[in-house]
Protein backbone atom coordinates (compact mmCIF):
# COMPACT_ATOMS: atom_id res chain seq x y z
CA UNK A 1 0.00 0.00 0.00
CA UNK A 2 2.90 2.35 0.76
CA UNK A 3 4.32 1.63 -2.70
CA UNK A 4 0.91 2.45 -4.18
CA UNK A 5 0.86 5.81 -2.35
CA UNK A 6 4.40 6.57 -3.52
CA UNK A 7 3.53 5.71 -7.13
CA UNK A 8 0.45 7.94 -6.90
CA UNK A 9 2.66 10.89 -5.97
CA UNK A 10 5.35 10.12 -8.55
CA UNK A 11 2.88 9.90 -11.42
CA UNK A 12 2.22 13.65 -11.13
CA UNK A 13 4.66 16.08 -12.75
CA UNK A 14 3.64 18.67 -10.15
CA UNK A 15 4.61 16.55 -7.13
CA UNK A 16 7.83 15.05 -5.82
CA UNK A 17 8.31 12.29 -3.26
CA UNK A 18 10.78 13.20 -0.49
CA UNK A 19 10.35 10.13 1.73
CA UNK A 20 8.40 6.91 2.21
CA UNK A 21 8.28 5.20 5.60
CA UNK A 22 6.18 2.45 7.15
CA UNK A 23 5.97 3.09 10.90
CA UNK A 24 5.26 5.86 13.38
CA UNK A 25 8.82 5.57 14.72
CA UNK A 26 10.35 6.00 11.26
CA UNK A 27 8.11 8.95 10.51
CA UNK A 28 8.94 10.69 13.79
CA UNK A 29 12.67 10.15 13.23
CA UNK A 30 12.46 11.56 9.70
CA UNK A 31 10.47 14.59 10.86
CA UNK A 32 12.93 15.24 13.70
CA UNK A 33 15.82 15.68 11.25
CA UNK A 34 16.20 19.46 10.70
CA UNK A 35 17.59 18.78 7.23
CA UNK A 36 14.25 17.38 6.11
CA UNK A 37 11.30 19.41 4.94
CA UNK A 38 7.95 18.68 3.35
CA UNK A 39 4.74 20.40 2.27
CA UNK A 40 2.33 17.46 2.47
CA UNK A 41 2.08 14.45 4.75
CA UNK A 42 0.18 11.55 3.20
CA UNK A 43 -0.60 8.98 5.88
CA UNK A 44 -2.59 5.87 6.67
CA UNK A 45 -4.17 5.54 10.11
CA UNK A 46 -3.43 1.89 10.84
CA UNK A 47 0.36 1.62 11.21
CA UNK A 48 2.27 -1.35 12.73
CA UNK A 49 3.42 0.55 15.82
CA UNK A 50 0.62 3.05 16.33
CA UNK A 51 -1.72 5.44 14.59
CA UNK A 52 -1.21 7.88 11.77
CA UNK A 53 -2.78 10.45 14.10
CA UNK A 54 0.47 10.41 16.09
CA UNK A 55 2.41 11.19 12.93
CA UNK A 56 0.06 14.08 12.06
CA UNK A 57 0.46 15.61 15.52
CA UNK A 58 4.23 15.22 15.40
CA UNK A 59 4.39 16.76 11.93
CA UNK A 60 2.43 19.78 13.16
CA UNK A 61 5.04 20.29 15.88
CA UNK A 62 8.11 19.76 13.71
CA UNK A 63 6.84 21.02 10.36
CA UNK A 64 4.08 23.60 11.13
CA UNK A 65 3.52 24.44 7.46
CA UNK A 66 2.98 20.77 6.53
CA UNK A 67 -0.58 19.83 5.50
CA UNK A 68 -1.81 16.32 6.30
CA UNK A 69 -3.98 14.17 4.04
CA UNK A 70 -5.29 10.87 5.43
CA UNK A 71 -5.91 7.90 3.16
CA UNK A 72 -7.53 5.09 5.10
CA UNK A 73 -9.83 2.11 4.84
CA UNK A 74 -11.60 3.45 7.94
CA UNK A 75 -14.47 5.58 6.68
CA UNK A 76 -16.38 5.84 9.96
CA UNK A 77 -17.22 9.16 11.52
CA UNK A 78 -15.08 8.76 14.65
CA UNK A 79 -11.86 8.21 12.69
CA UNK A 80 -12.60 11.10 10.34
CA UNK A 81 -13.35 13.50 13.19
CA UNK A 82 -10.29 12.32 15.14
CA UNK A 83 -8.13 12.97 12.05
CA UNK A 84 -9.54 16.48 11.65
CA UNK A 85 -8.98 17.21 15.33
CA UNK A 86 -5.38 15.98 15.00
CA UNK A 87 -4.83 18.45 12.18
CA UNK A 88 -5.66 16.63 8.93
CA UNK A 89 -6.99 18.87 6.16
CA UNK A 90 -8.28 16.03 4.00
CA UNK A 91 -9.54 12.45 4.30
CA UNK A 92 -10.07 10.11 1.39
CA UNK A 93 -10.83 6.41 1.19
CA UNK A 94 -8.27 3.81 0.14
CA UNK A 95 -10.32 2.90 -2.90
CA UNK A 96 -9.18 6.16 -4.53
CA UNK A 97 -7.24 5.79 -7.78
CA UNK A 98 -3.63 7.02 -8.13
CA UNK A 99 -4.88 9.95 -10.17
CA UNK A 100 -7.44 10.83 -7.51
CA UNK A 101 -4.76 10.82 -4.81
CA UNK A 102 -2.44 13.12 -6.76
CA UNK A 103 -5.35 15.40 -7.61
CA UNK A 104 -6.43 15.52 -3.95
CA UNK A 105 -2.93 16.56 -2.89
CA UNK A 106 -2.83 19.34 -5.47
CA UNK A 107 -6.33 20.48 -4.49
CA UNK A 108 -5.31 20.62 -0.85
CA UNK A 109 -2.26 22.73 -1.66
CA UNK A 110 -4.57 25.06 -3.61
CA UNK A 111 -6.69 25.62 -0.51
CA UNK A 112 -9.24 22.79 -0.60
CA UNK A 113 -9.96 20.20 2.08
CA UNK A 114 -10.64 17.04 0.04
CA UNK A 115 -12.96 14.53 1.67
CA UNK A 116 -14.43 11.56 -0.19
CA UNK A 117 -18.15 12.28 -0.79
CA UNK A 118 -19.22 9.04 0.88
CA UNK A 119 -17.17 9.87 3.97
CA UNK A 120 -18.34 13.49 4.04
CA UNK A 121 -21.96 12.34 4.01
CA UNK A 122 -21.38 9.95 6.92
CA UNK A 123 -19.68 12.64 8.96
CA UNK A 124 -22.45 15.12 8.21
CA UNK A 125 -25.13 12.66 9.27
CA UNK A 126 -23.19 12.00 12.48
CA UNK A 127 -22.92 15.71 13.16
CA UNK A 128 -26.61 16.28 12.49
CA UNK A 129 -27.47 13.48 14.90
CA UNK A 130 -25.27 15.04 17.58
CA UNK A 131 -26.76 18.44 16.83
CA UNK A 132 -30.31 17.13 17.32
CA UNK A 133 -29.34 16.11 20.85
CA UNK A 134 -28.05 19.56 21.80
CA UNK A 135 -30.07 21.76 24.20
CA UNK A 136 -32.24 24.56 22.72
CA UNK A 137 -29.74 27.19 23.88
CA UNK A 138 -27.36 26.15 21.09
CA UNK A 139 -30.01 26.74 18.45
CA UNK A 140 -30.71 30.13 19.98
CA UNK A 141 -27.05 31.10 19.77
CA UNK A 142 -26.90 29.94 16.17
CA UNK A 143 -29.93 32.09 15.42
CA UNK A 144 -28.20 35.11 16.94
CA UNK A 145 -25.15 34.51 14.75
CA UNK A 146 -27.30 34.40 11.62
CA UNK A 147 -29.20 37.53 12.63
CA UNK A 148 -25.94 39.36 13.24
CA UNK A 149 -24.89 38.49 9.70
CA UNK A 150 -28.21 39.76 8.36
CA UNK A 151 -27.85 43.02 10.29
CA UNK A 152 -24.47 43.62 8.65
CA UNK A 153 -25.61 43.28 5.10
CA UNK A 154 -29.06 42.06 4.16
CA UNK A 155 -31.10 38.90 4.18
CA UNK A 156 -28.56 36.16 4.90
CA UNK A 157 -25.12 35.65 6.36
CA UNK A 158 -23.89 34.30 3.00
CA UNK A 159 -24.52 35.68 -0.46
CA UNK A 160 -26.59 33.61 -2.88
CA UNK A 161 -23.52 32.36 -4.75
CA UNK A 162 -21.64 31.64 -1.52
CA UNK A 163 -24.61 29.59 -0.33
CA UNK A 164 -24.62 27.63 -3.59
CA UNK A 165 -20.90 26.94 -3.31
CA UNK A 166 -21.29 25.89 0.33
CA UNK A 167 -24.01 23.37 -0.57
CA UNK A 168 -21.84 21.93 -3.34
CA UNK A 169 -18.74 21.48 -1.16
CA UNK A 170 -20.99 19.85 1.47
CA UNK A 171 -21.96 17.34 -1.22
CA UNK A 172 -18.30 16.58 -1.95
CA UNK A 173 -17.76 18.47 -5.20
CA UNK A 174 -14.22 19.67 -5.98
CA UNK A 175 -13.36 23.29 -6.81
CA UNK A 176 -13.02 22.39 -10.49
CA UNK A 177 -16.40 20.62 -10.53
CA UNK A 178 -18.10 23.59 -8.87
CA UNK A 179 -16.50 25.92 -11.40
CA UNK A 180 -17.87 23.82 -14.27
CA UNK A 181 -21.33 23.57 -12.74
CA UNK A 182 -21.56 27.32 -12.15
CA UNK A 183 -19.78 28.32 -15.36
CA UNK A 184 -17.13 30.35 -13.51
CA UNK A 185 -13.38 30.06 -13.06
CA UNK A 186 -11.74 28.03 -10.29
CA UNK A 187 -10.31 31.32 -9.01
CA UNK A 188 -13.83 32.69 -8.61
CA UNK A 189 -14.87 29.58 -6.69
CA UNK A 190 -11.82 29.97 -4.43
CA UNK A 191 -12.79 33.60 -3.79
CA UNK A 192 -16.32 32.59 -2.77
CA UNK A 193 -14.93 29.90 -0.48
CA UNK A 194 -12.45 32.31 1.07
CA UNK A 195 -15.30 34.72 1.78
CA UNK A 196 -17.57 32.10 3.32
CA UNK A 197 -14.67 30.75 5.43
CA UNK A 198 -14.22 34.27 6.77
CA UNK A 199 -17.93 34.70 7.51
CA UNK A 200 -18.16 31.33 9.25
CA UNK A 201 -14.81 31.83 11.06
CA UNK A 202 -13.44 28.49 9.82
CA UNK A 203 -10.31 27.36 8.00
CA UNK A 204 -11.25 24.23 6.07
CA UNK A 205 -14.02 22.66 4.03
CA UNK A 206 -14.95 20.20 6.77
CA UNK A 207 -15.13 22.96 9.39
CA UNK A 208 -17.29 25.05 7.05
CA UNK A 209 -19.77 22.19 6.61
CA UNK A 210 -19.91 21.52 10.34
CA UNK A 211 -20.36 25.17 11.29
CA UNK A 212 -22.89 25.86 8.54
CA UNK A 213 -24.91 22.83 9.62
CA UNK A 214 -24.82 24.01 13.23
CA UNK A 215 -26.04 27.44 12.17
CA UNK A 216 -28.83 26.05 10.02
CA UNK A 217 -27.30 27.22 6.74
CA UNK A 218 -27.57 23.81 5.09
CA UNK A 219 -31.28 23.03 5.01
CA UNK A 220 -32.18 19.62 3.65
CA UNK A 221 -28.85 18.00 4.60
CA UNK A 222 -29.57 14.60 6.19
Amino acid sequence: MRAFFAASVLRSDQLSLVASVGTVAEARAWLDDPAHGLDVLLTDLGLPDGSGLEVIRHARLRQPSCEALVISMFGDEDNVLASIEAGALGYIHKDATPGDIAHSILEMKAGASPISPMIARRVLFKYLKLQSNQPPALSHRAGVAINNGADSGGGNLLSGREQEVLELIARGFSYAEIARLKAVTVHTVQTHIKNLYSKLAVHSKSEAVFEATRMGLLPGQG
